[in-house]
């Protein structure tokens, strides 16, 4: 079958299995994710149709929404490729993608590397950070009914990632655990360059918070 075919299957397939889904974990955030691999890949050697498939099906089943379950996504994006007579060797490499994308905590091990999954992590990551990233935390946040911020907690930059899983934190404190690591963990010389814009807004945004919520401004 025509790759670009299958692309559009693809599309078709996670806007039906997105279509209740989170409004930070919807078709859109996959869309977004799938813009920024497509302009990642222009500066990368790599092959771009893993890299959209990679894109298009990595949240297709996200554990946080399957009770930590993390092999409900690889699962479901396999029987799918395989319907669409995908090629065992991209099918392999796509579940790899799915599998190693998410950041799952920052103490987490990486075992797999691939060009295309660096191209896909930078995307995703891009996502969680900037104005987008922050109307995303927010949005889970209040979807998990969090506390917007509390000064007796303190971020915990050491959680395993059973913890990180689990964690219960305010949504400010995502930030410190997740949001502001991220500009140091992109693997692509354009995803370094948009996370250094998207960095700084979040920073500036953190600055009225504080001075808000203390009364200063």
């Amino acid at each position: 079958m025509n790759d670009l075919l299958i692309i559009a299957h693809t599309i078709s397939f996670v806007k039906k299995e997105l279509a209740n889904a989170e409004g930070g974990h919807d078709w859109f955030h996959i869309e977004r994710v799938y813009k920024n691999a497509l302009l990642i890949s222009k500066t990368e050697k790599v092959d771009s149709f893993i890299v959209s498939l990679g894109a298009l099906l990595h949240d297709i089943a996200d554990s946080k929404f399957y009770h930590g379950d993390e092999t409900i996504g690889p699962k479901k994006a396999s029987a799918f490729l395989v319907s669409e007579k995908v090629p065992e060797d991209v099918i392999a490499h796509v579940i790899k993608i799915i599998e190693n994308s998410s950041f799952k905590g920052g103490n987490k091990k990486q075992s797999f590397f691939s060009n295309e999954l660096s191209v896909v992590q930078d995307a995703d990551r891009l996502d969680a950070i900037g104005a987008v990233g922050i109307a995303r935390c927010f949005n889970y946040g209040g979807f998990k009914n969090r506390t917007l911020y509390d000064p007796e907690i303190k971020p915990n930059l050491n959680m395993t990632p059973e913890e990180y899983k689990n964690s219960t934190a305010p949504t400010i404190n995502h930030f410190y655990e997740k949001l502001l690591l991220l500009k140091n963990k992109m693997n692509t010389v354009t995803g370094k360059q948009i996370a250094g814009n998207r960095h700084r807004y979040m920073e500036v945004f953190l600055e009225q918070f504080y001075g808000e919520w203390n009364g200063d401004l």
